[in-house]
């Protein structure tokens, strides 16, 4: 680019760019990494699709190779509060001055694409280019690499020879972009199958597995199901769960997850049985593993952050079903609080009326996201009090809703923040501002 851009520029350039326009054509972004000298080429990738639970799967790998002593890349999204988490070495997310650099060397390619012809990148696209050129200078080894909308079609599917492949649970979303039915869906995510390229895949619906494994057979890919029947909860408590896995050919007794939500459970048995899938030297021992679950922390996924607040961007309705599983089991032993907000393009009422169905919360705090499709917080609080007893306070700044709920909690209380990952967001950025010391 002609213009040398500011770290602000920069991320509110890319902030400009369409989000959820019409994707390129994978030929497209491959001729842009081309152009960038296919930084792809030197890593190991391990590629990582599915609607629920790929993010927390990436980071279990992520933890488990970089215990391994192995220098690591890690891809995700979305970021919650700096757009620098997406793109984490070594699990420390890049440094502005890279993530600068890299976004130039990407634009500039850009531009001598678009004079042959090919289109400018989409917003998830310049991301996954900005990662394969900070993953590339940094000479990582192994990449962990997640998909952004769906799989068959997604930039990262540019890939070619991924080390592995991993889908995780498969429900109904993006519907207008991927399908209206379960195994639609799953066709997509099953698009970034390989040949002769490993799959480990949730199988706990039989009409997904069907669809994985089809694929599987038909491209010449070993496919490896796992199940709910493969873990066993030991011990739960408000911090963490104990557990022990058997998958058939592999077995562990007593790991442990820094976690009070047992769907994590399910994604540590997937980062395991992709690590035992790819591992052809035996260097990943048990200790390895054993220290790298317990190690993992994601954000915003049943994330304490503070003494009895935990965080959760489950935002559709299989995510809502698993956050409900988990705060019945807490709500046994702790009076609960809720702080809620919700996106218009979400089936809020629904979540709502699970959450009032399943849940004996006393007080809902209900606030606003800082988004352009934040759902006003009256809107909300009407459905609180049509679906529930409980006291419902009203509060649409996200710094004042905090307060309220904290002041709610009490000191032995729970506080659940949940209903859309925007919210994670605030009051994760709210967080840092009160406590950050200068």
């Amino acid at each position: 680019m002609d213009k040398r851009m500011t770290y602000e520029e920069a991320v509110a350039y890319i902030d400009e760019t369409p989000k959820f326009t019409k994707k390129n054509t994978l030929e497209n972004t491959r001729a842009i990494l081309r152009k960038l000298g296919d930084p792809q080429d030197n890593m190991k990738i391990l590629h990582v699709a599915g609607t629920n639970g790929k993010g927390s799967v990436c980071a279990f790998l992520s933890s488990i190779l970089t215990t391994a002593g192995k220098h690591t890349g890690l891809f995700t999204s979305p970021h919650l509060v700096d757009i620098n988490e997406r793109f984490q070495i070594d699990q420390e997310p890049v440094s502005d001055e890279a993530f600068l650099e890299a976004f130039h060397q990407v634009m500039d390619c850009v531009e001598e694409i678009q004079r042959e012809g090919y289109a400018h990148p989409t917003y998830f696209e310049i991301l996954f280019l900005i990662g394969m050129v900070l993953f590339a200078g940094s000479r990582v080894e192994y990449l962990v690499l997640e998909t952004g909308l769906g799989g068959r079609l997604d930039a990262t599917n540019s890939i070619a020879h991924p080390l592995v492949c991993v889908i995780t649970s498969i429900s109904l979303e993006h519907v207008e972009y991927l399908g209206d039915t379960i195994p639609a869906i799953a066709g997509e995510k099953a698009g970034i199958i390989k040949p002769g390229v490993p799959v480990v895949y949730d199988a706990t619906l039989p009409e997904v597995a069907r669809v994985i494994e089809d694929k599987a057979r038909e491209v010449g890919a070993k496919a490896y199901g796992v199940r709910p029947s493969m873990y066993e909860i030991l011990t739960e408590t408000n911090k963490d769960i104990d557990f022990s896995l058997d998958s058939g050919y592999y077995e562990y007794r007593k790991l442990k997850i820094s976690s009070v939500a047992e769907y994590q459970v399910m994604n540590a048995l997937e980062a395991v049985t992709a690590i035992h899938v790819m591992d052809g030297d035996g260097s990943f021992t048990e200790k390895i593993i054993r220290e790298g679950i317990a190690r993992m922390r994601w954000q915003g996924r049943m994330e304490t952050v503070m003494p009895g607040v935990i965080l959760d961007g489950g935002h559709n309705r299989a995510g809502v079903a698993e956050f409900v599983k988990t705060a019945r089991r807490l709500e046994e032993n702790y009076p609960v609080t809720l702080l809620f907000s919700a996106v218009s393009d979400k089936d809020y009422e629904h979540m709502i009326e699970t959450i009032c169905r399943e849940l004996h919360f006393h007080t809902a705090v209900i606030t606003e996201v800082g988004c352009d499709r934040a759902v006003p917080a009256a809107r909300l609080a009407e459905y609180f009090r049509r679906y529930s007893k409980a006291r419902i306070l009203e509060c649409p700044a996200a710094g004042d809703a905090l307060d309220t709920a904290l002041e709610a909690k009490g000191e032995d209380g729970m506080l659940f923040c949940v209903g859309s990952l925007y919210l994670v967001g605030s009051i994760k950025r709210e967080l840092k501002w009160r406590y950050t010391v200068d």
